[in-house]
């Protein structure tokens, strides 16, 4: 008789877990899709931030081998812009500005230029709660400009 009673046991504790299954899944689904949510908004983030840095970076090199401060600063937007098309960064908005203060020294003299690049990301199809619908991301660089850049040979 013992085993029919442990057979009745078993097949009573199956009859109390119906629909537990259910009620983990209408729990734990929500809060797996918002860590998952939550993990794409942060890898979109540092992926922006990386981008912008780096055009930052591409724009205060190209404005320091320039031998203008005109010239500086249209060929550091230009390489700034680039660079984030580039890197398929996909910007609302976006500047390039450029600091040409250095130029003014004289030539053969010590000196530096610096870039800020600034792009507002898209984050408005994530729809997770808490998650802006952009993001602004701003970095800068700087760069020593070519000492002897007013020479000619």
């Amino acid at each position: 008789m013992r085993p029919l009673q442990r057979l009745l046991a078993t097949v009573t504790r199956r009859h109390d877990e119906d629909g537990s299954a259910v009620i983990e899944a209408v729990v734990g689904v929500p809060a797996f899709m918002l860590f998952v949510g939550l993990i794409i908004f942060g890898g979109r983030t540092i992926m922006a931030h990386q981008a912008v840095e780096s055009a930052a970076g591409d724009a205060a090199r190209t404005a320091s081998i320039a031998r203008s401060a005109s010239d500086a600063s249209g060929t550091a937007t230009a390489a700034g812009a680039a660079s984030l098309k580039n890197q398929q960064v996909q910007c609302i908005t976006q500047s390039v500005t450029v600091d040409t203060a250095g130029f003014s020294a004289p030539v053969g003299t010590p000196a530096r230029v610096m870039a800020t690049v600034t792009c507002r990301v898209n984050l408005s199809d994530l729809s997770v709660p808490g998650v802006p619908g952009s993001l602004t991301v701003t970095e800068s660089a700087t760069s020593p400009i070519d000492t002897f850049r007013g020479k000619t040979r």
